[in-house]
């Protein structure tokens, strides 16, 4: 009998401590910290690394000397095109509007040349469409570019094309 009283004696001087972290809320810490490092692998390998990739063929292009990059980049200019907007009250405006594209490789260059008439003439249907409003902001800038860049590469050839520059855009 002389035990018992020792193990309550012990049990008393230090009582025992509740768990300072319940299960429950174990659990759900290590569902959400794996959560996230997943979603971090994830955006890692969808968005890939800082450095941009290099298509296949860029890397035996660069080794055979011939130009690439922005050193040795050239631009097609086209000429100045005014172009009547299209407004609902009917009063004439006028865009004005400079341009200039920029080939996906140096050969590019006068095959853009030669078929700049069909580029300018893909051009105009979807510049005379234009509305006033669609001209407001710096997000209707980048779709004018988005669609002139598709259509440039639809009447030069696919892939020859890589930008559209927007020297002047001016509305009256």
């Amino acid at each position: 009998m002389s035990a018992t009283p020792v193990i309550e004696a012990d049990a008393e001087a230090a009582p025992i401590k509740p768990p300072r972290f319940s299960k429950k809320l174990l659990i759900i810490a290590g569902a959400v910290l794996l959560l996230l490092l997943v979603g971090g692998v994830a955006a890692w390998l969808l968005l890939g690394s800082s450095k941009e990739k290099a298509p296949a063929g860029a890397h035996e292009e660069a080794a055979s000397g011939e130009e690439g990059g922005e050193a040795g980049e050239t631009y097609v200019e086209v000429p100045a095109m005014i172009v009547n907007l299209r407004s609902a009250d009917g009063a004439p405006r006028l865009i004005k509007l400079r341009l200039m594209l920029v080939p996906a490789h140096a050969a590019a260059g006068p095959e853009i040349t030669a078929r700049l008439p069909l580029v300018i003439d893909s051009f105009q249907p979807f510049l005379r469409e234009l509305r006033p409003e669609d001209l407001a902001g710096s997000a209707s800038i980048f779709r004018i570019k988005e669609e002139l860049l598709v259509r440039a590469n639809g009447a030069a050839g696919v892939g020859t094309v890589k930008d559209v520059l927007i020297q002047d855009l001016i509305q009256q």
